[in-house]
């Protein structure tokens, strides 16, 4: 159930984004010869007007056909025909799409839920905050001049981060005010890397099997696998994932030996050395965040921090894949979002929390979907506005043989990369089964 839910998610993204392209393109009476839902060999198909709307085998992304849009059309209508600033709304369209369905998620989930603030609610004591005389009701603003606009973004901003100062602006009765802090990120206890089949119990029962392993973690380097039950670590019986944690917390950094019932049969793991958690942002500055929920206007400015804060994080991200910070072999394709969407799903504890959690993974999805067409990378949506940008410059179209060319080669390069992200994603898939 969880899988097909995954490939509807992202089968919805893809039709939003071609719809985003099919509904200006229309409004600029633009020739659109097919509207496709789902990709491969046609399964029905009916026409209304001038274009096609067809049903087709594979149920995964859509596409827009266009007059004049592949190749030359002397039709009047023909995309080829319209002027750059109309092709670029067209191209546009799609990527603003997914954002704007992404907002619109955000926003039903947030009035569900509601939403944290960046007001602060405690100063934890003897925290670095309070040393630095922060106070309950300041409003964090800036985090070494970037704007925090969710409490999330303590935690982006802190990943590359070790020991490192930090400048906080924080707002007081009106008043700017600057602080410079060293955040407390001393471990916050020891973890062996694994998520627990069951967390909603106030029992604990059955928090001791595991649902999923966490890639390149102690329990991956120990051969745990999803479905293992931990009875023994280190010879100490273990019932309840609290006893995991209380024993791992006090190993700190001595090995230890899982012993786990896998499909009835008793068998020790090789040893591990579990790793330190690290410490929440949010816990190392030594602060706690109101929580509000309802209201038109505050949720509608909440969603569109969230939308801003997220797609702030995406090219964060891609920044990371240079610099190393994060590696290539972390990206993933349509089988490990397809994964994580089941996982999360399978893993939420209540109806609600599926469907809260399932809104939450789409909205960050079609964030992602949208900001990465707008790339300049050939092939995608982003270089396509780079072409229309150098024609309006040049006041000429650019030869249909070398824009072709150039949209082959990016097109091979991304088959090459969604090979590659597909290989890790069906690795990662085989070494946790």
């Amino acid at each position: 159930m969880g899988i097909l839910l995954g490939i509807l998610v992202l089968s919805f993204l893809i039709i939003i984004h071609e719809l985003g392209h099919f509904l200006v393109a229309k409004a600029f009476k633009v020739k659109v010869n097919e509207f496709s839902l789902f990709m491969g060999p046609k399964l029905f198909s009916f026409q209304k007007g001038e274009t096609v709307y067809s049903l087709r085998l594979i149920p995964l992304g859509g596409y827009v056909k266009m007059e004049g849009e592949e190749e030359e059309s002397e039709d009047e209508r023909a995309y080829n025909k319209k002027p750059v600033g109309v092709r670029a709304a067209i191209i546009a369209a799609g990527p603003i799409m997914n954002i704007v369905i992404a907002l619109v998620i955000a926003f039903i989930m947030m009035a569900q839920t509601g939403f944290n603030t960046t007001q602060v609610k405690t100063v934890l004591p003897g925290s670095v905050a309070e040393n630095a005389g922060i106070q309950v009701g300041d409003t964090l603003e800036k985090y070494n001049g970037k704007t925090i606009y969710q409490v999330g973004d303590l935690e982006v901003f802190a990943y590359p981060l070790t020991n490192e100062s930090v400048d906080l602006q924080y707002e007081r009765n009106g008043e700017k005010q600057k602080v410079n802090i060293t955040p407390n990120r001393e471990q916050d206890g020891y973890m062996l890397g694994f998520t627990p089949k069951d967390t909603a119990n106030i029992d604990g029962s059955e928090s001791n099997v595991v649902a999923e392993v966490t890639d390149k973690s102690p329990a991956d380097e120990a051969g745990l696998k999803a479905g293992d039950k931990i009875v023994k670590l280190n010879g100490t019986e273990i019932k309840t994932r609290r006893d995991i944690s209380k024993i791992v917390d006090q190993s700190e950094k001595k090995e230890i030996t899982i012993t786990v019932d896998r499909a009835g049969k008793i068998q020790d793991l090789k040893p591990i050395t579990p790793v330190a958690r690290k410490t929440s942002e949010w816990k190392a500055i030594g602060v706690e965040f109101e929580y509000s929920k309802g209201g038109f206007i505050n949720t509608l400015k909440a969603s569109i921090n969230y939308t801003i804060s997220t797609s702030r994080t995406i090219y964060y991200s891609i920044g990371w894949l240079f610099t190393q910070t994060v590696h290539l072999s972390d990206l993933s394709g349509p089988v490990g979002i397809t994964s994580v969407i089941s996982d999360v799903v399978r893993l939420s504890p209540s109806l609600m929390d599926k469907v809260i959690n399932l809104l939450s993974m789409t909205a960050m999805i079609s964030i992602n979907l949208g900001l990465v067409n707008l790339i300049p990378f050939p092939a995608l949506d982003g270089s396509k506005l780079v072409l229309l940008l150098i024609e309006k410059i040049r006041k000429k179209a650019l030869n249909p043989e070398k824009e072709a060319m150039i949209t082959m080669v990016g097109f091979v390069l991304l088959i090459v990369l969604l090979v590659y992200v597909t290989y890790n994603d069906v690795l990662k898939k085989i070494l946790h089964l």
